[in-house]
């Protein structure tokens, strides 16, 4: 058997219990889950993602609900569309999970064909960051490693 190498990967922690499923989830701050309806944006995002030395994990936002059941990750990247409406399905569930588990995680970036703050967007106040369109390295990995490595400092206490 081989031994582990800890510096290199991000622990699994077992964050809650779902009161309704006795389900575990799990929050794994390594992961980004990238959500769009568009196969080509997730692969462009997901090599973003790459390059910040995370792990994407890329679904179309009919099934991303499911790893949601399960998983908190570092960060939930959405492609809201032409409209910004494509992933609005899926921000019930994340406000749910962060009421559950009492953090703000996993914060959440809006990819949008507009600039502007969420707040000016009209967008819910479960959106943290607005990345505008077209999606580039310059623009999105910045904004992944700051929020992913917010959630990876300790608490002072």
């Amino acid at each position: 058997m081989c031994p582990v190498n800890r510096e290199n990967e991000t622990a699994r922690h077992l964050n809650l219990v779902s009161p309704k499923t006795d389900q575990e989830i799990f929050t794994e701050l390594s992961q980004v889950l990238v959500v769009g309806k568009s196969p080509i944006n997730r692969v462009v995002v997901s090599k973003i993602v790459e390059r910040s030395g995370l792990k994407p994990i890329s679904e179309s936002p009919e099934t991303a609900a499911k790893i949601l059941r399960s998983l908190i990750p570092g960060a939930v990247v959405l492609d809201g569309g032409p409209d910004n409406k494509d992933c609005d399905t899926l921000l019930s569930g994340i406000d749910a999970l962060r009421r559950t588990s009492g953090w703000s995680r996993p914060p959440v970036i809006l990819l949008s064909t507009k600039n502007g703050t969420p707040e000016s967007l009209g967008l819910s106040s479960i959106v943290d960051v607005v990345v505008a369109k077209p999606i580039t390295t310059e623009r999105l990995q910045p904004v992944i490693d700051r929020l992913v490595g917010l959630g990876r400092k300790p608490v002072a206490g």
